[in-house]
């Protein structure tokens, strides 16, 4: 009968800490979210209604807590590299893979800064799967380029600018998915040496006076009349 009891405690234990463990990613989405991810821990803590020693004990760093938030992300990445480099066709294989990312980008508030941000190399593991991923995305460019279909000036230092380009579009019109779908159009457009005039996703409903961009943050202002 003892020994029934501390098994039920046990079990009572860890149900509680996965409940934590929940709270404390889902609390920190929401936050990332509305104030990105350099928001203070306890600030997550506080969402999530747990003490801070609760939070650092299952996320000992905020490394550990941004890699929790967008575990699933991170892997549908790796997927996406993975299926890209065994497509027949490397251009299709190239576009499937930026399409995917994109789209990550588009659909997780906060994923763009912490995609683009690729973590700090806190651990050994970490690094050697960011080399890994570095060094399979080459191939895919070199494969694509070699088919003749990627344009021969393209850098894997690239996705980077196609990532950072998106990121800011995403972060500025969170809900707005055809101004996104577009803009990765013309892009991948752009990158092909054949110049394929295939048709773009519809426009966005947006206009130069609509960007959410404050007035004082521009270099200089659109001419107005009097």
């Amino acid at each position: 009968m003892a020994e029934s009891s501390r098994i039920t405690a046990r079990d009572g234990v860890r149900a509680d800490a996965r409940r934590n463990r929940e709270r404390v990613l889902g609390a920190a989405r929401a936050v990332f979210a509305e104030h990105g991810i350099d928001a203070p821990m306890a600030t997550v803590a506080r969402r999530a209604g747990v003490g801070v020693a609760t939070l650092y004990r299952h996320f000992p760093t905020r490394d550990a807590l941004v890699r929790g938030v967008f575990a699933q992300q991170m892997e549908a990445c790796e997927r996406a590299l993975t299926e890209a480099l065994a497509a027949p066709d490397p251009w299709q294989g190239f576009q499937h893979l930026v399409e995917t990312v994109c789209g990550l980008q588009r659909e997780q508030r906060g994923f763009p800064a912490a995609f683009v941000a690729a973590f700090p190399e806190s651990t050994s593991e970490h690094a050697q799967y960011r080399r890994q991923a570095e060094r399979d995305f080459t191939t895919l460019v070199r494969r694509a380029q070699a088919s003749g279909t990627l344009r021969a000036d393209f850098r894997p230092s690239d996705l980077a600018v196609i990532l950072l380009a998106h990121c800011g579009l995403v972060a500025a019109l969170p809900d707005d998915d055809a101004a996104s779908r577009r803009l990765v159009a013309y892009l991948l457009q752009s990158f092909r040496t054949d110049s394929a005039n295939k048709p773009l996703p519809p426009p966005a409903a947006l206009t130069l006076r609509s960007l959410p961009i404050a007035a004082d943050s521009l270099p200089g202002q659109w001419p107005t009349r009097g």
